[in-house]
């Protein structure tokens, strides 16, 4: 009889326990549902909608079709090889050398990355000045590529270099190898699955280039994602942005999936050592030189572009950052700068609280599941779609009922929240997992029922990675440019649409104005980056 009730109990908690799961699912499957496949489906619907296989065809293999596809696919090649190029050199010294300065130095070389793409391109027109022949140059683009790219290599490729154990490159030399010939038959293939990990996010992240392209390229340069937002709000060729949306698509996830696997490849087991056992202090000349070299390179790449924006936002004392107050015409139809502020930060706030709640089921429905890894990709695609074909989706999909929120605060708050939405749950899955189950167990032993096990136990540990996700979710939302620029009105700027605005406006007053914005932005994004510096729980891997 006991044995019987036993087994009754055990059954009604797991049929409690999977039906609390699919509850907690339900509100971001359909937040999903609605915010990201019903928009791309949206983008498939348009690009073969009442067009015969031949005009699809011919929509796709024009040659204006294919020229920003070749542009896009060769900058983004030449963009990663020349990361790599200028970035392993930084692996190598941060991955086995210890020197004065070296957490500060790999801090700010995170900085970068967490800034907006618009925030970017404004400090190279900063630093590269407004008669430099290299505006609106493949060279300049390169080189906001690097700048923003650099950390992925430093941190990937440098993190993984660090625990590998140099004593088998050094038993390499005493077999009469040369230094060259141990780093290429022993060191680079043990590297291999980092090395392409990271050239192929960096590759990621240059094919969808949009505010660098956009502002330094200018009308002559075009990537795909700059030419659907031509397509879009210049042309009002939608067809056309369709079919371009729904070949970036195709590239995007098919090199999201490649990316999934060279991650998978980084777990193989290997020999791994701690990085106080890998790495000692430079003592020869040449190490020394090396370290000095290296240094000055990564400094003067990473520091003079955001240092020449806070500078030339000074020009004249405050006279620009006045500039955002003011309404010079007098006209009831002006939207003052400074409301490009206010608006970004409510929309921040807003995107911040949808997500972590959206996060927070989904991290918890996530680490009850067993086998999760297929509802974990399906949480991570956003990553690899562009933020310009999810605005195309919307304004395709968003503009008539059921869902006609096209031009609405609510639809630029949900587009906010979808791109937020994995780096929450990336920062969330970490600190659930950690969470020792005994703890729930004496929790429930004691008689406390599941929601007061999940307060008292569970929401004390994890709030550090929720205020993580918090932070990442509000920086993502005050930087997001390229879905904002497709779906906002124009009485409702975000900051960096404004950037982009007074940017393209003639005026030393305008281009103050967008470079004392830029200056704000940044401010913002290194306080969220380094909040989630300290907020970041002890020994987690997250975002």
């Amino acid at each position: 009889m006991n044995t019987y009730i036993t087994r009754r109990v055990s059954r009604l908690a797991l049929h409690t326990s999977r039906l609390t799961r699919y509850a907690l699912l339900l509100f971001p499957l359909l937040f999903l549902a609605l915010f990201y496949f019903y928009p791309l489906t949206a983008i498939f619907g348009a690009s073969f909608a009442g067009s015969a296989w031949a005009d699809i065809t011919a929509r796709l293999f024009s040659t204006t079709t294919l020229r920003v596809l070749g542009f896009t696919l060769g900058q983004a090649t030449l963009s990663t090889a020349l990361t790599l190029l200028l970035g392993l050199p930084g692996a190598y010294v941060f991955a086995r050398y210890e020197f004065p300065g070296k957490a500060l130095l790999q801090a700010l070389a995170t900085v970068p990355f967490v800034l907006p793409t618009v925030v970017v391109a404004a400090a190279f027109t900063a630093l590269l000045g407004s008669y430099s022949p290299l505006r609106y140059t493949l060279g300049a683009i390169l080189l906001a590529h690097v700048f923003y790219n650099m950390t992925l290599v430093l941190r990937m490729v440098g993190g993984f270099w660090a625990n590998l154990d140099p004593r088998l490159e050094e038993a390499a030399r005493t077999l009469g190898a040369s230094p060259w010939r141990a780093f290429r038959e022993v060191t680079l293939p043990l590297l291999a699955p980092a090395l392409g990990a990271a050239a192929l996010l960096v590759f990621v992240f240059c094919f969808t280039s949009f505010g660098v392209i956009l502002i330094l390229g200018g009308p002559r340069f075009a990537t795909l994602e700059v030419e659907i937002y031509r397509q879009t709000i210049a042309f009002a060729n939608l067809p056309l942005a369709a079919a371009l949306g729904l070949v970036q698509l195709l590239i995007t996830l098919a090199l999201t999936l490649t990316y999934t696997r060279l991650q998978a490849r980084l777990a193989r087991p290997l020999e791994l050592r701690p990085q106080w056992a890998t790495q000692r202090r430079p003592h020869k000349p040449t190490e020394i030189a090396l370290l000095l070299a290296t240094v000055t390179l990564l400094g003067l790449l990473l520091a003079a572009p955001p240092l020449t924006l806070v500078a030339r936002s000074f020009d004249g004392g405050l006279r620009y950052y006045a500039a955002l107050f003011e309404n010079p015409r007098r006209s009831i139809f002006y939207v003052p700068p400074i409301a490009a502020v206010w608006n970004s930060v409510r929309f921040a706030l807003a995107t911040m609280a949808l997500a972590l709640l959206l996060g927070l089921l989904t991290s918890l429905a996530l680490y009850r599941q067993r086998q999760s890894w297929l509802l974990d990709a399906l949480f991570m695609l956003p990553l690899g779609t562009s933020a310009v074909t999810l605005g195309l989706g919307y304004l395709l999909s968003m503009s008539r009922p059921p869902l006609a929120l096209r031009g609405t605060p609510l639809l630029i708050i949900c587009g906010h929240t979808l791109v937020a939405l994995p780096f929450v749950v990336r920062s969330l899955l970490p600190a659930l997992h950690s969470i020792r189950p005994t703890l729930r167990e004496a929790a429930a032993t004691l008689g406390a029922p599941p929601a007061r096990v999940f307060v008292e136990v569970d929401l004390p540990i994890i709030q550090r990675a929720l205020a993580v996700g918090g932070v990442f979710a509000f920086t993502v939302s005050m930087g997001e440019f390229g879905a904002t620029s497709m779906i906002a009105r124009p009485e409702l700027p975000t900051l960096p649409l404004a950037i982009y605005r007074f940017l393209s406006l003639p005026g030393a007053v305008n281009y103050g104005q967008a470079l004392a914005m830029s200056t704000i932005l940044m401010a913002v994004c290194v306080v969220g980056f380094v909040a989630m510096e300290q907020l970041r729980p002890p020994g987690m891997q997250t975002f």
